[in-house]
């Protein structure tokens, strides 16, 4: 069966619907799925390993990025 392919904005359109509380956690859950974020942090996870073994030294964690010092939550 042929899927499209995951669109971010939407993911993060129902992350942010069920952080603001519009929606429950079991129907984002089912939106994050249908809407292919296992496909977009596969796809992340294997880039961030073929740069590893490219030479590159990606960041072990998200939070490990330059920016993360400066980055502070939004409630």
């Amino acid at each position: 069966m042929d899927r499209p392919p995951p669109d971010p904005r939407k993911l993060l359109d129902a992350w942010m619907e069920w952080e603001s509380g519009e929606t429950t956690p079991g129907r984002v859950m089912s939106q994050l799925k249908t809407g292919g974020l296992r496909d977009l942090l596969e796809a992340i996870v294997a880039e961030v390993q073929s740069a590893a073994v490219a030479g590159g030294s990606p960041p072990d964690r998200v939070g490990d990025t330059p920016d993360a010092e400066n980055w502070s939550p939004v409630v």
